[in-house]
């Protein structure tokens, strides 16, 4: 469901249970505790947090579901939840620790009867589609999803996927640029854009912002309902009440009061 203001959603990478960033889903550096740093998100402002475990995929395993409730417990915002979710009782374990939406990209890919089954036995407001991308001139619209972490090519056109998966029933997609991962040179526009015009579902803008007008242009350019960040938070170079002032300066509306 789209919303009639821009959402400013954290992200929280986590390995090992621990709060970590990157640069182009490499070169990882640990930031903290997940649980500590939603709370601390929570009582700035954030609208809504992702949680996301970014080596369940490759290592074949489940989410950390310790790491995860800790999390839910210290927060009154939606949370989302991704990495390592293979089955609608995946989905059901972590709506039932109080997680407000899942999302899933290698096991959409795999398996995108698991998007339908998902979204038809929760709710397409419960199932975001992740889509991780990077450029590849041989394909319609120049972007490929990748998956396992960005670690394979899928062979599959970015935009037509987002299409896909949104006719599957999935209530939103959060497609992340490999090229602009942690750079902090701002979103791959182009590709955000081609996704958001594809598709009638909310689309949130992520990989690469590193100043204010980053998250202005994804949302003017970009054409992205809400914006999705990393390091321009996690390394304290703006407040979220910075990011929603700016914003709103700029005529993008925001919500004030959390």
């Amino acid at each position: 469901m789209k919303t009639d203001y821009c959402r400013i959603i954290p992200c929280l990478d986590v390995k090992d249970g621990r709060l970590v960033k990157g640069v182009n889903f490499v070169e990882l550096k640990e930031v903290g505790d997940p649980a500590e740093n939603a709370a601390a998100y929570d009582a700035a402002g954030a609208d809504e947090l992702v949680f996301l475990d970014i080596t369940a995929t490759v290592e074949n395993r489940k989410t950390l579901l310790d790491a995860v409730k800790r999390t839910v417990e210290k927060i009154h915002i939606p949370l989302t939840v991704g990495g390592g979710i293979r089955s609608v009782d995946d989905i059901r374990e972590m709506l039932d620790l109080g997680v407000s939406k899942l999302s899933m990209n290698s096991a959409a890919v795999r398996n995108p009867a698991l998007v339908e089954e998902a979204a038809k036995t929760f709710g397409s407001e419960k199932i975001t589609v992740a889509i991780d991308t990077r450029t590849n001139a041989n394909l319609p619209s120049g972007y490929e999803v990748v998956v396992r972490g960005g670690t394979e090519g899928a062979g599959l056109d970015a935009v037509e996927w987002a299409k896909r998966v949104e006719s599957l029933g999935a209530g939103a997609i959060l497609p992340t640029s490999m090229d602009t991962d942690g750079m902090q040179t701002g979103y791959d526009l182009p590709m955000t854009r081609a996704i958001a015009d594809a598709v009638q579902i909310p689309v949130i803008a992520s990989g690469g912002a590193g100043k204010l007008e980053h998250l202005y242009e994804a949302v003017v350019d970009g054409h992205a309902d809400a914006v999705l960040v990393a390091s321009i938070a996690h390394f304290g170079l703006f407040t979220i009440a910075q990011m929603k002032t700016y914003l709103a300066n700029r005529g993008i509306p925001v919500r004030i009061d959390n």
